[in-house]
């Protein structure tokens, strides 16, 4: 079925877990009911990070964050160097490190924060390493020649990824496992080996991915076996963003502006001249970055009553995953010293905005 989307509404070896926690010094909240922001990229002692920490994706509930870092200092005793792979329990004040493999792609985490999954280089091919949190347990997406992308449904059971192939010609496979069985489904072949940013649903049944060469988004929807688009803005042009954990939200860009498309009603939200970057997982809020630079970094919308909260109003980024259910937090990345208090290690810290 297709989807021509208009603006109908506009809204202008897992390591041990080690103790830590970030200082006072780390954290600025105000008197509103825990609202502010914490710096959460921090040495077990509550100290600043030594090196750079990025691509962080926060679990729906908001207790667990998970990050790329080249820091030496976040767990103690960690002598492996490079960029690797930190989860962060928010309850606990915790920080424990996800194997020794660099990742090639930012991090991804299960909505139950018990599982994470990253694409690793693996001699002239790329691999996907799932980690079980609690246990250590690892295991790897069984692809060839290659695979990435990796989205994680809610309970880490289904992986959802891009198998990259090279014979006949260039292209790849939207491939969804499930680990509990090992059955692979297949949800569609592209022609091309552009980025097509599979999107999983909480609970495994759909997918979301986008069609570069085309530049249109669809929805595979595993259980009746269907796939619904394109879905595409108003230039007939789009590059899918995220797909909300009840799987009835599609987020896309079309030009310079953002599309929230409802898959059920066929209605979509316009919130123009933005450019979207992640969507919590009910739906309802859209984390974005303006186009105008005048103004702040990141502003998360409530797409119900059209009212916007600043995020950030220093330089600062963000990925998927990146808002927890009901817009409560939000993680994000930035070089910025003036955050936080005694942000002094001239690095990239990441970072969680909490909303009263």
């Amino acid at each position: 079925m297709r989807i021509a989307l208009t603006a109908a509404v506009a809204l202008c070896a897992v390591t041990a877990v080690l103790p830590g926690g970030a200082s006072a010094d780390d954290t600025a909240a105000a008197d509103d009911g825990g609202a502010g922001v914490e710096r959460v990229s921090v040495a077990p002692d509550g100290t600043q990070a030594d090196d750079n920490s990025t691509g962080a994706s926060i679990t729906p509930d908001g207790s667990h964050v998970v990050f790329s870092s080249s820091a030496t200092n976040l767990t103690p005793d960690d002598t492996t160097r490079g960029v690797r792979v930190f989860v962060r329990d928010q309850l606990a004040g915790q920080t424990a490190r996800m194997g020794s493999l660099a990742p090639v792609q930012p991090p991804v985490i299960s909505g139950d924060g018990a599982y994470v999954a990253y694409p690793v280089q693996w001699f002239n091919d790329v691999r996907i390493r799932q980690y079980q949190v609690s246990t250590g347990r690892t295991v790897s997406v069984d692809c060839w020649p290659s695979c990435n992308q990796p989205s994680l449904s809610a309970d880490g059971r289904y992986t959802a990824y891009a198998v990259l192939v090279r014979q006949p010609s260039p292209g790849q496979r939207i491939e969804v496992v499930d680990w509990q069985t090992g059955a692979k489904q297949t949800g569609a072949t592209l022609g091309h080996t552009l980025a097509s940013k599979p999107s999983i649903s909480g609970d495994g049944r759909y997918v979301a991915y986008q069609d570069g060469a085309a530049q249109d988004v669809f929805v595979w929807d595993r259980t009746a076996g269907t796939t619904s688009g394109p879905i595409e803005g108003p230039s007939q042009a789009a590059t899918l963003v995220q797909l909300s954990d009840d799987g009835s939200k599609v987020v896309h860009l079309s030009g310079a502006d953002t599309y929230v498309s409802d898959t059920s009603s066929g209605t979509t939200q316009l919130v123009p001249n933005v450019r979207g970057v992640a969507i919590d997982p009910t739906g309802r809020y859209l984390l974005y970055a303006p186009n105008d630079t005048n103004g702040p970094s990141l502003v998360l919308r409530d797409l119900q009553t059209g009212t916007d909260e600043t995020v950030s109003n220093q330089p600062a980024s963000a990925g998927t995953d990146a808002v927890s259910a009901d817009g409560r937090e939000v993680v994000f990345q930035s070089a910025a010293d003036d955050i936080v208090p005694g942000d002094t290690n001239g690095k990239s810290d990441v970072f969680v905005r909490r909303f009263s």
